[in-house]
């Protein structure tokens, strides 16, 4: 091998597969700035990483992301830990169907009740079960020590900026739909 195939081999080795996935779009296509593939590679990586760490954790509950997403979500909206579906779906962005089928589950494992409006018995009310407030209960504190885990290797300043600088991006993309 040529010096400089070997000088090339470990930089390619020492690159991030996003980072040599910009480098080759720039040789095989220099009219094009493939940049963006550094930041939405990233956030797609870390997402992904992200989702199967938290799965796991739910999973030690007998929950899925939705589930736990749902149980949050009523247990943040605070004593009766009730909302009707048309909050549920507003709080965990699943459409009516999907916190429908995710509700018919909950209830099936114990975990909420629904009840019937008094004042409009078209709105009915999902509310936590002893049983549900206290699973989400240990499943939250679980998820968050998690996640600070997840957060040991980056300081609170940083982490702080990244969240200001991921919503500016979430921002631009809003904008860019519209």
């Amino acid at each position: 091998m040529a010096p400089q195939d070997a000088e090339a081999t470990a930089t390619t080795d020492a690159l991030s597969d996003v980072d040599r996935f910009v480098q080759q779009w720039r040789e095989q296509r220099p009219d094009l700035d493939p940049s963006p593939i550094a930041l939405f590679g990233r956030v797609h990586r870390v997402y992904l990483r992200y989702q199967a760490v938290i799965a796991k954790s739910f999973d030690d509950f007998g929950l899925n992301p939705a589930s736990f997403d749902v149980l949050a979500a009523l247990r943040r909206a605070g004593e009766p830990y009730r909302m009707s579906g048309t909050e549920l779906a507003a709080e965990s962005l699943l459409s009516s169907a999907g916190i429908t089928f995710r509700l018919d589950k909950l209830e099936q494992a114990g975990l909420i009740t629904r009840i019937r409006d008094t004042h409009d018995r078209r709105v009915v009310h999902s509310q936590l079960t002893p049983e549900g407030l206290a699973l989400i209960d240990q499943a939250i504190a679980t998820h968050l020590a998690n996640e600070h885990r997840l957060l040991a290797g980056v300081d609170a300043a940083d982490a702080d900026q990244l969240a200001a600088l991921l919503q500016r991006l979430e921002d631009s993309i809003l904008a860019a739909q519209e």
